[in-house]
């Protein structure tokens, strides 16, 4: 039979204080004597006692507890932003709880579920929107949410959202100023708001400035759809010169095929722009220029909005800009202090 943990007793009846005593000194904030303290602390060393801070929490109404709603872990820019919040909420004292979920309604409903029974303060989203319905229980009983690149938020929730039809938008004027002369747009059937949003921004420059591209938008967000993205570029009698990705993954796919499989040179026969800065795309092999999602101030942003707000009425928003890294995958001619491009 495995072994009782320690309680705030065992620990009060070695010191010779009460279980009031206890209590207090590993509350903070609360009044106790140096000398009472020295006593509770050196029996708790002794009896390696530990606080329960979900009993502790629980009696607040709080379990310190929060859900991390995702699905698609291995990839690199998923792996970087949920390293980020688990640090962010770690440094606020908070636990958080990941739920693998694909991308499916029923599963992020599913995952939801799993978060309320569990007595989540708060829910951050990183894939998939959960019924209004569901979201309005999670308000009424005081549980936060955080919905991140989602397409709307809900009453009470944080929405985060990135100016992806910006960075659509300057790609094609970054490409042009490379001196690339058949643009083409290259992304995933994920239809996310993210990616949406990114094809969004590239169709509506490249028909402001005239041009005529090639779309292409094939299987999952992933390196081996950019393998194929690649396949059917560059086989074209009319082959692009210059790729927008809307993932740098893609981007990366896109690179290989156009080196090892036709012995196309990047940049000097063809210009890449992908978009996430996962840390592959700094690799020698690929030095890819991309735009960075500042991953570190969404993760602080999300968890300062859940320590100090969720009781608006209506859906908070909050909007970063992507940064532009600048690397070799395009020509000479390539500007880096371009900011706005029309």
């Amino acid at each position: 039979m495995p072994n009782s943990p320690v309680s705030a007793k065992d620990v009060a009846e070695l010191a010779g204080v009460s279980r009031a005593a206890v209590s207090r000194c590993f509350t903070p904030g609360a009044s106790v004597s140096p000398e009472t303290r020295a006593k509770i602390l050196k029996a708790a060393d002794k009896l390696g006692y530990q606080v329960n801070r979900l009993a502790s929490g629980l009696i607040r109404n709080e379990s310190g507890i929060i859900a991390l709603i995702c699905a698609e872990l291995s990839t690199p820019y998923r792996s970087q932003l949920l390293a980020a919040l688990t640090a962010a909420l770690q440094r606020a004292g908070k636990v958080a709880l990941v739920i693998n979920t694909d991308r499916s309604d029923g599963s992020v409903e599913q995952a939801l579920r799993q978060a309320i029974s569990y007595r989540t303060d708060a829910a951050v989203f990183l894939s998939g929107m959960p019924a209004k319905s569901l979201a309005e229980t999670c308000r009424r009983n005081g549980m936060r949410l955080v919905l991140i690149n989602r397409d709307e938020g809900y009453p009470g929730s944080l929405l985060v959202r990135l100016a992806d039809a910006e960075a659509g938008r300057r790609a094609v004027g970054l490409l042009q100023a490379a001196g690339c002369r058949k643009l083409a747009l290259a992304s995933s059937c994920a239809d996310t708001p993210s990616l949406v949003g990114r094809e969004r921004g590239f169709r509506a420059a490249a028909t402001k400035a005239g041009l005529d591209w090639i779309e292409l938008r094939h299987g999952t967000t992933s390196y081996e759809t950019g393998l194929e993205l690649g396949m059917s570029l560059l086989t074209r009698q009319d082959r692009p010169d210059g790729i927008f990705c809307t993932t740098d993954l893609m981007a990366c796919g896109i690179i290989d095929c156009a080196r090892w499989r036709f012995g196309i040179r990047v940049p000097d026969d063809l210009s890449l722009i992908g978009f996430d800065d996962i840390p592959q795309s700094g690799w020698e092999g690929y030095e890819l220029t991309t735009f960075q999602q500042p991953v570190d101030e969404i993760a602080e942003k999300s968890v300062e909005w859940l320590l100090t707000g969720g009781a608006s009425e209506t859906a908070e928003e909050v909007s970063f800009v992507p940064i532009l890294k600048p690397r070799k995958s395009l020509r000479r001619g390539f500007d880096p202090d371009v900011r706005a491009l029309p």
